[in-house]
């Protein structure tokens, strides 16, 4: 079942990618008491996660903040090592990356795509989302091979 607007996070472990190494965290507790624009790509480093989708994140990144958002957060089917790498070539100190290395969260979320003929296996889906002390607000899901509805931008728009 896909996660909702209404709906509670669900709790997984997820992994930080920090400046001192990964760094293990639960869905639950850490999106607990705030107000987080979550956005989640199919891999780092891929065309359009790395030319549109983060770049859109860092450049409103002050924006979002400016109406509300206390954290930005992006996530992915990939390691923390990746995640921490692709930040620091494209993101900013603006984004925090949740590795989601074995796809518990999109798996749990009900938000994964078939990526096996691009040779990627079982990833998330492009989307984004406005959770609230673990409270999805609003959920924008892109249609296969879409960048529409869960840019930076159009989320700008939902608060």
């Amino acid at each position: 079942m896909t996660i909702s607007k209404g709906d509670t996070l669900p709790d997984v472990t997820l992994v930080k990618a920090t400046a001192e190494g990964p760094q293990k965290v639960q869905s639950g507790e850490y999106f607990k008491g705030k107000k987080v624009a979550l956005f989640s790509v199919p891999g780092a480093f891929t065309p359009t996660c790395s030319a549109k989708h983060l770049p859109g994140f860092v450049e409103k990144a002050a924006e979002l903040k400016a109406k509300g958002i206390d954290e930005i957060v992006g996530t992915a089917v990939n390691d923390a090592f990746v995640m921490g790498a692709w930040n620091k070539a494209s993101g900013s100190d603006d984004i925090t990356m949740l590795a989601d290395g074995n796809g518990d969260f999109a798996t749990a979320l009900g938000l994964t795509m078939d990526g096996s003929g691009f040779g990627l296996g079982t990833r998330g889906q492009r989307y984004s989302m406005i959770v609230d002390d673990g409270v999805v607000t609003e959920l924008n899901v892109e249609a296969p091979g879409d960048f529409n509805v869960s840019s930076a931008e159009h989320m700008l728009g939902q608060l």
